[in-house]
């Protein structure tokens, strides 16, 4: 009998003795609500996200424009947006969000609402768009297209009144109707002050809470695109993480308990770092920073853009926290993405391939010492079998437990990546990590939560066993991958 026949039939022996051994109709872990929808088990799955800021700012050398800004300045002299596209998709990037309207109110679409738009401008004649062009470029590569629509709009005349948030929402039917899919609509908290406001010169202010009734914007919203994810302070589709730094909490639960929370509303940092255990809602954490000190291009930062190396230690804080990275890489007054921020890009996609290709936890044998109901479907290979959608569990009362990892031969080891089944809710409250050194268990790192993935620098070790320990946890065990670089 060939090698191959031989093998097939030892396995099929062994599916039958498994099968037969194993415990019947053992049920999942019920799930521990909040769970993510859908569309949000689907964003965590995107990591990395490009944001870009490219606007009037890019051509006044500022971060906030004053509203009465002249279409006139906006004329890049080498647009092209598939360069962006391509610089975002070889670094892995998943999605783009465009800064359609900043809180200038100049438009990069010509819309039908507004005289304040790439269509007053002598760019391409009028005929401009970079909306279109960028969504189009996102689809042709494969990746997804948001939007930011600042609700702040310091050049319509209207602002402040209930005539303006018609005009918003307006804006909103525009984009998702004319330049849709889109995957993520994103608004921050900057919310009234001074500003143009059609000639007045003068400040406004806003009540944050009530003035956009967001509830019914969202919903208008959501009847273009059901499963858009909305970002802001407090969601409800993604939360800010509190900090612009790139750093998410080391401990950070996906879910919050938003009915106090509304966009620009201060002291509310650290909730939003860290959320809550326990919180009535699943909004997770979207990690915001940019490659550079300002969020639009400006020439004198050419020399500041972030190096490989702060990238990746900027993914380890994010990703590596359980959030989503959404990076902010600003085209230039060419309408380019500028050779250092592509540079810096390259470099950090070669540090994730070098020091995340080789996962070493598919070449260990693995043992756990318990999981549920003794069921081959919750056993802890389940764990290094590289596929998210299956996991390791423990029985319901078990909150507690154990897998270890062995090789053949000693490894070096630097970073230990887990991941939960969110799916069934964020349960795991601390971890730790030990290796097997001079014949005892040595800890060589600690952890609060989990969530979609955590990643931990355990600096160089070497040992051939490694054990990974739940701590505590809100109900029993449901994890879903381990892996180890």
């Amino acid at each position: 009998m060939p090698f191959s026949s031989r093998r097939s039939s030892y396995l099929i022996v062994w599916l039958l003795a498994t099968v037969a051994c194993t415990p019947k109709d053992v049920p999942p872990p019920a799930p521990v609500l909040p769970v993510p929808a859908p569309s949000q088990l689907a964003w965590h799955r995107m990591e990395m996200n490009a944001f870009v800021h490219f606007s009037i700012n890019t051509f006044t050398d500022k971060e906030w424009g004053f509203g009465a800004e002249s279409p006139d300045l906006f004329q890049p002299t080498a647009f092209d947006a598939k360069q962006w596209v391509a610089a975002f998709k070889e670094t892995g990037f998943k999605g783009v969000i465009l800064t359609c309207k900043h809180h200038d109110g100049f438009c990069l679409w010509p819309s039908a609402h507004t005289q304040h738009s790439v269509k007053q401008s002598p760019w391409m004649n009028g005929e401009g768009d970079v909306v279109r062009a960028l969504a189009t470029a996102c689809r042709g590569a494969g990746l997804e297209f948001g939007i930011y629509v600042s609700p702040w709009d310091r050049n319509h005349a209207d602002y402040g009144t209930p005539a303006y948030v018609n005009y918003y929402r307006d804006q909103l039917r525009e984009l998702f109707q004319t330049y849709g899919p889109i995957f993520e609509m994103w608004f921050d908290g900057a919310n009234g002050g001074d500003g143009f406001y059609g000639g007045a010169h003068e400040k406004r202010k806003i009540d944050g809470a009530s003035y956009y009734d967001w509830p019914a914007t969202l919903d208008l919203v959501r009847s273009f695109n059901p499963n858009v994810i909305f970002f802001s302070d407090a969601g409800p589709g993604a939360r800010w993480v509190g900090n612009e730094k790139g750093i998410a909490g080391e401990t950070n639960w996906n879910t919050i308990t938003p009915d106090t929370l509304y966009a620009g509303k201060a002291g509310i940092e650290q909730l939003l770092n860290t959320g809550s255990e326990g919180g009535t809602h699943w909004i997770p954490a979207e990690t915001d920073v940019s490659i550079r000190p300002g969020w639009f291009y400006h020439d004198r930062e050419d020399s500041l853009v972030k190096t490989p190396e702060q990238l990746f230690n900027i993914y380890l804080t994010s990703v590596g926290r359980g959030s989503t990275l959404l990076l902010n890489i600003p085209p230039d007054s060419r309408g380019l993405i500028h050779e250092n921020d592509v540079a810096a890009l390259r470099g950090f996609r070669v540090l994730l391939n070098e020091r995340f290709a080789h996962d070493l936890a598919r070449e260990a044998t693995i043992r756990a010492n318990h999981y549920r109901g003794n069921a081959v479907e919750f056993s802890p290979g389940l764990l290094i079998d590289g596929n998210p959608d299956t996991y390791w569990a423990t029985d319901d009362e078990v909150i507690s437990a154990s897998v270890e990892l062995q090789w053949p031969r000693e490894q070096i080891i630097r970073y230990v990546q887990l991941q939960e089944a969110i799916a069934l809710g964020q349960r795991v409250r601390s971890w730790k990590a030990e290796i097997f050194k001079n014949n005892k268990w040595v800890q060589v790192a600690t952890a609060t939560t989990v969530g979609y993935k955590r990643i931990l620098d355990v600096g160089d070790q070497t040992t051939a066993r490694l054990r990974i320990t739940i701590t505590d946890a809100r109900a029993s065990l449901a994890l879903a991958e381990l892996s180890v670089f």
